[in-house]
């Protein structure tokens, strides 16, 4: 497993757990020790991604596959920190999305995916790395897109941070819109390849949110 493809999986989910760790350590410094249940999180993500795909059979639904998107982010956020908590970036992990991203799947099974994904926090408190795998392929992500948009969000929470979210300070909606649709605006303005892409990101939102003050 030494193959240039692989390699480059690996430093995509290493410099993501490198990232999550560091914010983690933003919100409590003793983040691995406190138990956080992020188990939790992973389903309770789980519902809001549904919402935003669409569920309900009594009403027209149009998914809105940019915040769809965004929640699988999400949930990656706290997917990561859990194996962070057990065996971390290993070959096994690195192994089952560098063989597992790509292998198509039709959206009509993105529901039950969900459901899955949730299920498994629920009955064992683990995240399922094959469940996860499923929605990427489901959504035609790949670890790139992944990555780009995990980079994304972490700005995003560490601005959050950084301007009272957990103080309770922070405005979560900028001129009637949610944060989470100024991120998409940026992400697709700016070269998410560019070395100084956190930076550009991070002055971009910065500067959305001193305008609708």
């Amino acid at each position: 497993m030494s193959d240039a493809g692989f390699e480059r999986s690996r430093t995509m989910l290493q410099a993501m757990a490198r990232l999550q760790d560091e914010h983690n350590r933003h919100v409590a410094k003793d983040w691995r020790e406190r138990c956080f249940p992020y188990y939790r999180a992973v389903w309770v993500e789980c519902a809001e991604l549904l919402d935003h795909f669409g569920w309900k059979w009594w009403k027209r639904q149009q998914p809105d596959l940019g915040q769809v998107r965004l929640e699988v982010v999400d949930i990656w956020h706290f997917g990561l920190s859990m194996l962070l908590l057990e065996d971390g970036v290993d070959d096994a992990l690195v192994a089952a999305f560098h063989n597992g991203i790509g292998q198509p799947r039709e959206l009509e099974a993105f529901r039950a995916d969900v459901e899955a994904l949730a299920a498994e926090a629920l009955t064992t408190r683990r995240f399922s790395v094959p469940a996860f795998i499923h929605l990427l392929n489901d959504l035609g992500m790949d670890l790139g897109d992944l990555s780009r948009e995990y980079i994304g969000k972490n700005v995003l929470n560490n601005f959050r941070q950084a301007h009272g979210y957990q103080e309770g300070s922070y405005r979560k909606n900028w001129a009637g819109r949610e944060d989470n649709e100024h991120l998409l605006e940026v992400i697709a303005e700016l070269d998410a390849a560019a070395e100084d892409f956190p930076d550009r990101l991070w002055d971009a939102l910065a500067q959305r949110y001193r305008e609708t003050l």
